[in-house]
């Protein structure tokens, strides 16, 4: 007891300091965590997770798209004890983005001290980039979780050699591939980590710590590579459990849809990646804020121009997959480059570090909270906006886009779900969608998994011509639902009665446009509710 007294002494601003930051993590994360409507992949993502969990020979459904399954498995006993899927979904990655949080945190302290460490826990909280993230039921967040531990682990196997840390991180390397292929990048970056290796010869005096030092460089190489060689394993093997799949060939046919291949990139080498460059330089100083940006940029100048060798492996372990995906991506969001804006991250706090220690001396200590409050006027407007009134936050275009414009987001859905559960409640009830996967029909299913009376199928028609005739004939025996998109809907019909309108956000041509939810009246003309 003595000694845990003594230790809460010791360390009682660093103690104060986590649960101030804990608070506000989870602060900022869960406060009106489903203010944003589904979005298209979340849709998806959580539907799959429902049929899994009631049907458990359907564990692998997701290969089926050739998508891995690890954030779906996860997100299944959630279902258990919340009753809202979407807020089940994001609170999977608000408790991922607190995982990563913490390994933020570790790395930084590890590789240098408290403050840095507390400056990158801080910058994290209050990137917009990651808080938008961390609240959306997406694998990106979970992939970044896995991707801080991999690089944690990877720095800390090179100053130590050990096979236990070789283990865990083949654990860590697992858990990020089967989240999402793109995981196998944490695998191929491991070669980066020697930048970190003490080249030191084995006649120099070393510290009790470093014992392994006294091993010739050639030893230590060859024992480094042989633990890189049994996290492969371990990832492999953890890989390999997808092939108790039945669709375990359509990741690598599925594959061919998101990327180049390897002549497409020859024959158009700088197209687009040229275009893209600036597109993720724009998202990168938007969604962290350009004064954050800019101080990761400093600090990559600084270790470059101070030999930092710590800095310089970290710009490189998120260089290099930036620049992967402006080569090969055929299409690609902000979200893929998460876990290279995280290691920006560690960088601008290292410079705001230097700024502090310089700022300290000229101006004394009130430069500090001067300083700290001005980089953070910018992202605490952003955050504020996101939850509140996300509509007139400062999102990239394509983000503004995909999750407030277009039919990809699903304003309306739950408003429209709610209503079905009453009209379900008094007779049978069958709505049709437009599409047949994404935010039409998965969104409206989610939110009607296990209310009886209530079936739910998308047509498969994009855009819509026409009433679907099966809709026509279930309306003479049932309540009978049309739900579709404004933008996709290109016909009148006397037989659809208008029940609801739900607007998006408008565009930046001021054009709006709206989910539309009809009554089917072919049986009486009449709907109940």
């Amino acid at each position: 007891m003595r000694v845990v007294i003594q230790f809460f002494r010791k360390y009682k601003l660093e103690i104060g300091l986590a649960f101030l930051f804990i608070a506000a993590f989870f602060i900022t994360r869960l406060v009106n965590l489903t203010i944003l409507p589904v979005f298209a992949d979340e849709a998806i993502y959580v539907r799959w997770s429902q049929i899994m969990r009631n049907e458990p020979t359907l564990r692998f459904l997701p290969l089926s798209d050739g998508k891995t399954p690890l954030f779906m498995w996860i997100l299944i006993p959630f279902f258990k004890f919340f009753q809202d899927p979407l807020f089940a979904g994001r609170l999977v990655s608000v408790l991922s983005g607190f995982g990563t949080l913490v390994g933020i945190f570790v790395l930084a302290r590890y590789l240098w001290n408290s403050r840095v460490a507390f400056l990158s826990a801080f910058l994290y909280i209050f990137s917009p980039y990651m808080l938008f993230f961390d609240r959306m039921a997406l694998v990106d967040s979970f992939l970044n979780f896995w991707g801080i531990w991999s690089l944690f682990l990877a720095v800390l196997l090179v100053r130590t050699l050990r096979l236990d840390v070789a283990m865990f991180l083949g654990f860590a390397l697992a858990g990020a591939v089967l989240t999402k292929p793109s995981g196998w990048f944490f695998l191929y970056l491991l070669p980066l980590s020697l930048i970190l290796f003490d080249f030191r010869g084995p006649t120099e005096k070393t510290s009790g710590e470093a014992a392994y030092l006294k091993k010739p460089i050639a030893f230590r190489l060859g024992k480094l590579f042989g633990l890189w060689m049994v996290s492969a394993f371990f990832a492999f093997l953890g890989y390999n459990l997808l092939r108790l799949g039945p669709n375990f060939a359509m990741i690598a046919a599925r594959n061919k849809d998101y990327v180049f291949t390897l002549q497409e990139v020859l024959t158009h080498p700088l197209d687009p990646f040229k275009a893209r460059i600036v597109e993720f330089t724009g998202w990168f100083g938007t969604l962290l804020t350009w004064p954050i940006f800019i101080a990761s940029l400093f600090g990559i100048v600084w270790g470059i121009v101070r030999k930092e060798r710590t800095l310089i492996f970290l710009f490189l372990w998120a260089l290099l997959p930036f620049l992967i995906q402006a080569e090969v991506a055929k299409d690609i969001s902000s979200r893929y480059l998460i876990f290279s804006a995280t290691q920006l991250l560690f960088l601008a706090a290292f410079f705001i570090n230097q700024i502090f220690d310089f700022g300290g001396r000229k101006f004394g200590k009130v430069f500090v909270p001067i300083f700290l409050i001005l980089i953070s006027i910018l992202p605490a407007i952003f955050i504020f906006q996101l939850l509140s009134n996300p509509q007139e936050a400062p999102l990239p275009r394509k983000e503004r886009s995909g999750y407030l414009e277009e039919w990809t987001s699903g304003y309306g859905i739950k408003e429209s779900a709610d209503y079905l559960k009453k009209v379900a409640q008094k007779e049978k009830v069958v709505v049709g969608t437009e599409g047949a996967f994404g935010t039409l029909p998965d969104g409206l299913q989610i939110y009607l998994e296990g209310v009886l009376n209530v079936r739910v199928f998308g047509t498969g028609v994009v855009p819509v011509y026409e009433l679907p005739k099966s809709l026509i004939e279930a309306s003479k025996e049932n309540q009978t639902y049309f739900v579709v998109n404004a933008s996709r809907k290109l016909f009148d019909d006397e037989k659809l009665q208008l029940v609801g309108k739900y607007p998006k956000a408008r565009n930046q041509k001021g054009q709006q446009d709206y989910l539309l939810f009809y009554h089917v009246q072919e049986r009486d003309g009449k709907r109940t509710i």
